[in-house]
């Protein structure tokens, strides 16, 4: 399994927030390519990004800060946040990153999601946050009632390269992932699933390593930043 170690971007920082409330942003580094560094020199294999303005905003924000990461570190990146035409997608990964996540478009425009997919192979992933069952857009802002595992089954067709399931309600509140539903999920699809939200400790990973799922990895943010745990422990753990 993959640890990804998460980057949220706002205003130029790197941050955290609780449950996805853009008012409760903890800023962790003014430096987000020095943020990077520092994961990269730990031994992880894999960045996260998040564009949380660019989420609320339908655009990029932040490309000033990923562009700074892209030049400052060697490992493959994705990105997440306000990539919602192919245009973007593209100017994304003309510039380096390895794959981009689309969470409000896979639910207003599928299509957009398949023809990206058939286009970029291996590079588009599919981003399904969700609220007791039941996904949200738009940075979390806006509730649908469409339902996770229906929205994933819905691209098993499309060869998208993951799909990164995000419990809201376990986001940066350092209660633990939601083992069960990721669990669920991963096995309702063959899609690789990636594990994000809640996890604050070793234990966590563990159990999510554990949890009799194909799981590809599991993105985390704030332990790392609250120093809940180390990375290099984490990796060995996700290694075993």
């Amino acid at each position: 399994m993959i640890l990804y170690p998460a980057i949220d971007l706002k205003d130029g920082k790197a941050v955290r927030l609780l449950r996805g409330d853009m008012d409760k942003a903890t800023v962790f580094n003014d430096d987000p390519a020095d943020q990077a560094r520092s994961f990269v020199e730990a031994g992880c294999e894999w960045l996260h990004l998040v564009d949380l303005n660019g989420a609320f905003v339908g655009g990029p924000v932040n490309a000033g800060a990923v562009e700074a990461i892209l030049a400052a570190t060697a490992v493959p990146t994705q990105l997440g946040g306000g990539i919602r035409d192919m245009k973007t997608i593209e100017s994304w990964l003309n510039k380096g990153l390895a794959r981009v996540i689309l969470g409000t478009a896979a639910v207003e425009d599928p299509k957009l999601v398949r023809e990206a997919a058939g286009a970029f192979p291996g590079q588009v992933a599919v981003g399904i946050d969700a609220r007791n069952g039941m996904v949200a857009t738009k940075g979390w802002a806006e509730e649908t009632d469409v339902e996770v595992t229906e929205l994933a089954q819905s691209f098993e067709d499309a060869g998208v390269a993951a799909i990164i399931y995000t419990d809201i309600n376990r986001d940066g509140a350092m209660q633990g992932p939601n083992v069960e539903a990721t669990a669920a999920l991963a096995n309702a699809v063959s899609i690789p699933v990636i594990a994000s939200g809640g996890v604050s400790s070793l234990d966590d990973l563990k159990a999510l390593r554990n949890c009799g799922a194909p799981l590809n990895g599991a993105i985390s943010g704030r332990a790392l930043y609250d120093g809940a745990f180390d990375l290099r422990e984490a990796l060995s753990v996700m290694a075993g």
